[in-house]
């Protein structure tokens, strides 16, 4: 591939798609170092997510080997080939936070890593009297002892005749209050809160709230970046689960609050990979958001005439089918998507739906972005 004209291409499209004048569709992908730890054609070694989490200089090794495939293998709108920087970020996946809260680590033979939920019913007030958790202690403690040894290692480090920039620990997001919960508390025991224990779920995630607030402003405080900001974006996949009514009732007040302390202003954005779009309107108008990060299930074209065409949207074809099908049948689907209506305003990012799972065949990306590049065109 020509990676120069490759890039030359990307530049254009997106100088273009962000000056509000979009030339074609821009393609981004949604891709970590599971898609190459999980998949044992490229981790031949064998490296395993144990390794990864508990070894700084293995997350390391392993991210720099994953960015140089992921340049050299799946072609989507990114620069392409060897950079003038790489980057790495302190990595423990979707665990941090249940894992700052202080909730045990179980690592799954061919899977991420995962936090049982520990907040049960005989000391889940318990729980929220032992006060929220040192946002440098517990895991968090581990996360600035990797950032610190990151930066150690870039002082002295390249990669393929490249230097190395250590872009951020872990916390300065979060996954939401409500999915937080969810891990915490588990699913089941969360929702029935909400009709048998009321005061406990307000108390609760108002707890989880307000620790993350002071998380998040910590960590800004210690990196010398702005406390304050006017626009944020966050997630909370979990709220798929609830009706605009449970959501507006149990929810809502949680997210305003979050939204208050980082994006009162707006625009804000948010990642809902669920079958959450029921929610969006409502997320819309109340949370000053104008861009959803989506997954499966979702109606492209109807999602484009319920949010009009001022909103940004990201999503595209399901994981599980750019894994499994054929690259003609991805041509098709991407060609489905594109044409049903979501370009509409010049306001759409094509991605897949959502985080390209371990084993996805790099031609079937190709495929999603040629497909991108003949029916994606304004």
């Amino acid at each position: 591939m020509d990676f120069e004209a490759h890039n030359a291409e990307v530049r254009e499209v997106w100088e273009a798609y962000h000056a509000g004048n979009p030339i074609r569709v821009p393609m981004t992908l949604g891709i970590n170092p599971r898609l190459t730890l999980l998949d044992p054609k490229l981790n031949v070694d064998g490296t395993t997510f144990r390794e990864y989490f508990e070894d700084p200089r293995v997350m390391w090794d392993v991210q720099l080997r994953h960015q140089h495939w992921v340049r050299h293998n799946l072609v989507h709108d990114s620069e392409m080939g060897i950079p003038d920087r790489w980057s790495v970020y302190v990595d423990f996946q979707n665990c941090y936070e249940a894992l700052w809260f202080g909730g045990d680590l179980r690592y799954i033979a061919g899977n991420v890593p995962d936090v049982p939920p520990f907040v049960t019913d005989d000391r889940k007030w318990a729980f929220l009297d032992s006060g929220a958790p040192d946002p440098f202690g517990g895991w968090m403690a581990r996360n600035w002892e990797y950032y610190e040894q990151f930066r150690a290692f870039a002082a002295e480090a390249e990669f393929h005749g490249r230097p190395v920039d250590v872009v951020s620990p872990t916390g300065l997001g979060t996954d939401g209050p409500f999915t937080i919960g969810c891990a915490l508390r588990g699913a089941t025991e969360l929702c029935l809160d909400m009709y048998a224990d009321p005061e406990f779920l307000d108390a609760f995630m108002g707890f989880i709230t307000e620790a993350t607030i002071e998380r998040i402003r910590a960590y800004r405080e210690r990196l010398g970046v702005p406390v304050a900001t006017r626009t944020w974006g966050f997630a909370d996949d979990s709220v798929a689960l609830l009706s605009v009514s449970s959501y507006r009732e149990r929810v809502l007040p949680y997210h305003r609050r979050l939204i208050e302390a980082f994006g009162p202003d707006g625009p804000n954005s948010i990642h809902l990979c669920g079958d959450a779009t029921h929610l969006f309107p409502t997320i819309r108008d109340e949370l000053k958001v104008n861009a959803f990060d989506t997954g499966f299930p979702v109606d492209h074209g109807g999602l484009r005439r319920t949010l009009g065409p001022d909103v940004f949207i990201h999503g595209g074809p399901h994981v599980e089918f750019l894994r499994g099908r054929t690259p003609a049948e991805v041509r098709e689907e991407t060609r489905r998507i594109l044409e049903s209506g979501v370009m509409e305003g010049g306001k759409f990012v094509l991605r897949e739906a959502n985080n390209l799972a371990p084993g996805t065949p790099p031609e079937n990306v190709a495929a999603m972005h040629e497909a991108c590049r003949d029916f994606g065109q304004y």
